[in-house]
């Protein structure tokens, strides 16, 4: 997996905006205040970091390609980086963050269980997840079985999890999370682009 990153982040354009940059920037900054101490957990080349760094947020950035740190390091100077551990855990202190960034990333991920309750390590008592995901309603996923199965669910392609609400919300509780509350956003009613999910971990677990 790591390799395959590392082969796309050679690809891609050095100046290459995040996707869906304009919605999910005010989203992340609404939850901003000057000294939180943040993880962008998946941070590629660093865009969210910076501009959270660039707000006041003390920020390290995680991810699994050394290339994507590269360009990090350059378009954000003042926060810091790390790369993954080869095992999956994060290089950081139990009980030491105030919010973890998690966007467009736990669809990327084949081991989704480790992925929150690593995140969930490193939060301090009380502290929060915010996370982002394409969300696969009901009408989404019938239209996608119907019209376009093969090119959706590509065994060559990225994507390796694809969440509903309810499957997104099994999931967060069942790594111990408390207060989770996830909302489906963007699109039309019934075709919602992404799901938004909060959470954090609860003072008295351990």
């Amino acid at each position: 997996m790591k390799e395959f990153y590392e082969a796309a982040w050679d690809d891609l354009p050095p100046d290459a905006l995040p996707w869906n940059w304009k919605w999910r920037w005010p989203l992340l900054r609404r939850e901003l205040e000057p000294g939180i101490r943040m993880l962008d957990l998946g941070c590629g080349a660093g865009h969210f970091a910076g501009a959270a760094s660039a707000a006041g947020a003390d920020v390290v950035g995680i991810d699994i390609a050394e290339r994507a740190l590269q360009r990090a390091r350059i378009l954000a100077p003042n926060a810091a980086f790390r790369l993954l551990e080869a095992n999956g855990t994060l290089p950081l202190e139990h009980n030491s963050i105030d919010l973890v960034w998690c966007s467009e990333v736990i669809e990327h991920v084949a081991d989704v269980g480790l992925l929150l309750l690593e995140a969930r390590r490193v939060l301090k008592p009380d502290g929060r997840l915010l996370l982002t995901t394409p969300a696969h309603g009901l009408l989404r996923r019938v239209l996608i079985a119907a019209v376009r199965f093969d090119q959706h669910f590509d065994p060559l392609g990225q994507h390796l999890r694809f969440f509903s609400s309810s499957s997104l919300r099994f999931a967060l509780c069942n790594s111990a999370y408390a207060d989770v509350c996830v909302t489906a956003c963007g699109g039309l009613p019934l075709l919602r682009s992404t799901l938004v999910a909060r959470a954090r971990r609860a003072a008295r677990q351990s």
